[in-house]
């Protein structure tokens, strides 16, 4: 029945409204509400919408803001898992079972399933411009935290991300937990000169 698949792949994804996003628990971010996986994907479409405005983008924005509100659906089965607790083909091959229980149901389940193969893989313009965007949220969500003081991170935090070596030496050279992120994400993730460009103005500036 049609109906009960769409109730069914809706009420699946609202859970994605309560499930905390895990870098946050893992800091000990300190705030009345935390960003929730939902709230995360929200903010991506958001960060989209203004890049494609503001540097010209020449990409079907529908396909990218498409590819961004499913591109974390597999975590309404496997959770949220950072790159610190899992390997990333571990992650993609959880990931990718999951996704296909999840859309099998749906008569578009495949055209979907192929949005988010395309964003996994990053080769076309539309991929990676989503990819860039999902890893810039995050940067500048730490970035709001910093500035309202959620975090200590001179306190005893066990976390794998702290207790990287070069994620130490990230916040001892960079002087700021959001900074240090900020930076993580330039190096890691190659963005290009107007994703750098942003990345660069929130490490330079109170964004809030």
């Amino acid at each position: 029945m049609q109906e009960k698949n769409v109730i069914e792949f809706y009420v699946l994804c609202n859970s994605l409204k309560n499930l905390i996003r895990t870098g946050w628990k893992d800091w000990g971010v300190k705030k009345e509400r935390i960003e929730s996986v939902a709230e995360h994907v929200y903010g991506t479409q958001m960060l989209a919408i203004a890049m494609w405005s503001e540097f010209g983008y020449d990409i079907d924005i529908k396909k990218a803001l498409t590819m961004l509100a499913v591109h974390e659906l597999e975590e309404t089965k496997i959770g949220d898992l950072t790159m610190f607790q899992i390997d990333k083909e571990s992650k993609k091959q959880l990931g990718h079972k999951a996704i296909e229980d999840i859309l099998s149901p749906l008569l578009k389940g495949q055209s979907i399933k192929d949005l988010i193969l395309e964003f996994d893989k990053r080769e076309t313009e539309e991929a990676k411009f989503a990819y860039y965007c999902d890893k810039l949220e995050a940067d500048l969500q730490c970035k709001l935290y910093d500035e309202a003081n959620c975090v200590n991170v001179n306190k005893e935090i066990d976390n794998g991300a702290k207790n990287d070596k070069y994620v130490q030496q990230l916040l001892k050279d960079e002087g700021s937990w959001s900074a240090a992120w900020l930076t993580f994400g330039q190096m890691r993730y190659n963005y290009d000169k107007n994703f750098l460009k942003v990345s660069n103005y929130a490490k330079e500036h109170n964004i809030n």
